[in-house]
């Protein structure tokens, strides 16, 4: 296989635990959301992606009320919208701002980006939650802020994870050869995807079963056991 270039990792279940985001995260941006939305909906980057909501459902037009109740029910059922998640990401930017929580970083996770980091190789961040709440999580870790490490982030914007077509854009975007980057991910179907793109992937199986004995794809139960071949 070709040597590594660079590092391309989701978040849930990978970097951090997926009981940060659904027991903090969500809960947290669930609570907020209908304040958030009456004292804010004049701004327009809140209008901008509360009409990409509507548009999203299919509604011509929306009272507050029914928008609330749309992203409400999104976040229950764990919807990878992008207008969604850009909304919770400036709810959250308060809740990291007003310190009422810090991310989770698994320490593995920490210490191997570090270690990459300073071999020079490059680390992005590809995860359904929005560009900005990306940052804000990685500059807001139990760890540390880990921004100065990680080279540049990815979202769906980009298109969705389970798409081959949005690994080539994210290669095509780090300008190399998909068959130089490594993805990591705890999700079969992601990986798959990233596979189907030329890329080089590794599945994180992280808790008590270990690595499933018919992965297709080479598995680590950690960072320290991810193989990356940089000679």
């Amino acid at each position: 296989m070709p040597k590594i270039r660079a590092i391309l990792t989701d978040i849930e279940g990978t970097t951090s635990s997926i009981s940060f985001v659904k027991d903090v995260l969500f809960p947290y941006s669930r609570e907020r959301l209908p304040a958030f939305v009456v004292t804010h909906e004049d701004k327009p980057e809140v209008q901008h992606w509360l009409h990409e909501a509507a548009r999203e459902a299919g509604l011509v037009s929306a009272s507050e009320q029914e928008m609330i109740d749309l992203l409400i029910g999104w976040i229950d059922s764990d919807r990878k919208s992008t207008a969604l998640k850009a909304l919770q990401g400036m709810i959250w930017a308060d809740g990291y701002r007003d310190s009422d929580f810090r991310a989770h970083i698994y320490e593995d996770a920490a210490r191997r980006m570090h270690a990459w980091h300073a071999i020079g190789l490059p680390i992005y961040i590809y995860s359904s939650g929005s560009v900005p709440a990306q940052k804000l999580l990685f500059a807001n870790t139990e760890s540390g802020d880990l921004t100065p490490i990680l080279s540049g982030y990815f979202d769906t914007e980009t298109g969705a994870k389970r798409d081959s077509a949005s690994y080539t854009r994210i290669a095509t975007a780090i300008d190399l050869p998909a068959t130089d980057i490594l993805f990591l991910s705890d999700i079969v179907e992601e990986l798959d995807a990233a596979r189907l793109a030329g890329m080089q992937t590794t599945l994180l199986a992280r808790g008590t079963e270990g690595c499933p004995a018919d992965s297709q794809h080479p598995c680590a139960v950690d960072f320290d056991s991810v193989e990356v071949d940089v000679s």
